[in-house]
């Protein structure tokens, strides 16, 4: 059997990425459903290894060491993009969207926790296959699968893992033509085709400023993403020892959201949102990667029926939410269906899908400036917040 270091196993991450990337760029299938390049190069591998178990036959092992500091290095890049800056350009939109989408969320694991224990399962599988691995991605739910696999929930890093993947494909579907049937049914079509002003936040342009070296740019960003990362470990072990059960990248998610904010009010670090987007994105290819080529699939047998059953009832409570009440509150007009559009593709996939699905739209019936301000903000990370949240209460509650 063939044994790999923590850097060789990085090394091969690497390399599986960048097959991932390869492999989708010729399957048009798996770029239509955002089938993250990650997952296609990881799943190669566990699959390869699902057959070699038929046989009895584990011929390699990988030393995943670097899979928590990626993974914290990710959420930690989330805390940074969380400015209350951005709260104040979308405003009331964004809050009320982002309150619709953490309210789901809280409904995603009460309806999974109903399901689980209708099956005979641990309440904690149906958060599992609720907002951790819906409204929360693949990401979110390979980082929270240790907590619920030391909750009793068995094989909970396959299990988020087919779950997140199952509605990816299901927001794929989805999301756009459940909003192009409410804008043909409502007649919601744009006004114009040009976006009225008081739709768009005011646009300022700013100075100009000397050129700043991109590669002190990443290295700045880098180190004070270290600093947040050791900060959030004192953290997170102050709220460990108050009793709570917390993922380990909770504490560095909360110092990268202080230190941005302080940045944008005083000025102090001139970060760069560009740098840690692009090391936080690096950082959780790399993380999924690696935790997929080390993924069980054969701890997914026997499960099929509860994960079928649980995802029909969760595509049918997001799309009846799209319907009614998130159109009407979001204004029940064309923007409000593309949004609907989006909240269908985040909620139950990643917002690469909710992206895709809106794209799709204004490139049929017109653009949607209001929509495309609000369900990237509150997709690509203000939901990470809140549902990590969601997440943590209900593990504490069931644990």
């Amino acid at each position: 059997m063939l044994t790999l270091d923590s850097i060789q196993t990085l090394a091969c991450g690497g390399l599986l990425l960048l097959v991932g990337y390869g492999i989708r760029r010729r399957v048009p299938l798996l770029a239509r459903f955002s089938i993250p390049a990650p997952v296609i190069g990881g799943l190669l591998v566990a699959l390869a290894m699902l057959a070699c178990r038929h046989w009895s036959i584990t011929p390699i092992r990988f030393d995943t060491g670097f899979e928590q500091p990626l993974m914290i290095a990710f959420f930690t890049g989330i805390g940074f993009n969380a400015s209350t800056t951005l709260l104040k350009i979308g405003g009331r939109q964004i809050l009320l969207f982002l309150g619709l989408a953490s309210a789901l969320a809280v409904i995603q694991n009460l309806l999974g926790v109903g399901m689980a224990k209708a099956f005979g399962l641990p309440p904690l599988f149906g958060v599992v296959t609720g907002s951790a691995t819906l409204a929360g991605g693949p990401a979110t739910g390979l980082a929270f699968a240790p907590l619920f696999a030391s909750a009793g929930v068995q094989g909970a890093k396959s299990v988020a893992l087919a779950n997140a993947m199952a509605g990816i494909v299901c927001g794929s579907i989805l999301g756009a033509p459940l909003a192009a049937l409410l804008i043909e049914r409502l007649k919601l079509y744009p006004a114009n085709a040009a976006p009225a002003e008081d739709e768009l936040p005011a646009i300022t342009v700013p100075p100009k400023r000397r050129f700043v070296d991109p590669a002190y740019a990443g290295l700045k960003s880098l180190v004070f993403m270290l600093i947040a990362m050791g900060i959030g470990a004192w953290i997170s072990a102050g709220l460990g020892m108050l009793g709570l059960t917390l993922p380990a990248y909770i504490g560095a998610m909360l110092a990268g959201a202080v230190i941005r904010n302080i940045d944008d009010r005083l000025g102090w670090f001139g970060l760069s949102a560009g740098s840690m987007e692009l090391i936080g994105n690096i950082s959780l290819s790399l993380f999924l990667v690696m935790a997929l080529m080390d993924l069980h699939l054969w701890d997914l047998s026997g499960m099929a029926a509860p994960l079928l059953v649980n995802l029909a009832l969760q595509t049918v409570l997001v799309v009846a939410l799209c319907c009614w009440p998130l159109l009407q509150l979001m204004g029940r007009d064309y923007d409000a269906a593309v949004m609907a559009s989006g909240f269908t593709g985040f909620m139950l996939g990643t917002t690469a899908n909710a992206m895709a699905c809106m794209s799709s739209l204004t490139e049929r019936f017109g653009p949607a400036p209001r929509a495309f301000l609000v369900a990237p903000v509150v997709g690509a990370f203000l939901i990470d917040f809140t549902n990590a949240v969601i997440i943590t209460v209900f593990v504490n509650v069931w644990k």
